[in-house]
């Protein structure tokens, strides 16, 4: 089975069209060269010139990584700061990244997907329901003294 090769220009391009299709961190451009099977001193090379022309930007990622998954997938903070440390974004990055939202939309978008979440569950036993919306809002990464407030607010 033969292998594709490319030259350090080739690669250089293919990795500018990856990183301007989406934002991308330095892990995710790092993988790609690898999966291209170039050698580490030419990953060097092309990281540093994506970051020299500012195609990979580590505090740009973090800040749309967290907008993207706040907005859509209606992550808390705690998911996305694990999801960020998975792609070794610093801890300053991160903690930039989670400034994206406010602390006022970040609540109210904790009611409105509690309230969505609560209208699903097809439970009687105020026990078992208070646990399913609970589980459902931990695993969305939601800080815990946050979900039973919310919890204890909506099913008393």
């Amino acid at each position: 089975m033969k292998h594709q090769t490319y030259t350090i220009t080739e690669a250089k391009r293919k990795l500018e069209h990856f990183c301007v299709y989406q934002d991308r961190c330095h892990k995710e451009a790092t993988t790609k060269l690898k999966s291209m099977n170039m050698i580490p001193i030419a990953i060097d090379d092309i990281i540093s010139h994506l970051i020299e022309h500012n195609f990979l930007n580590e505090e740009r990622f973090a800040k749309s990584f967290a907008r993207g998954k706040f907005n859509i997938k209606h992550w808390g903070k705690q998911r996305i700061t694990r999801e960020l440390k998975f792609r070794e974004i610093s801890s300053y990055n991160i903690k930039t990244a989670l400034q994206e939202f406010s602390e006022e939309d970040y609540l109210s978008k904790l009611d409105e997907i509690s309230l969505k979440k609560l209208n699903t569950i097809k439970e009687n036993d105020t026990y078992k329901k208070r646990k399913k919306l609970t589980d459902y809002l931990l695993y969305r990464g939601w800080e815990s003294h946050l979900v039973y407030e919310k919890t204890k607010e909506l099913i008393p």
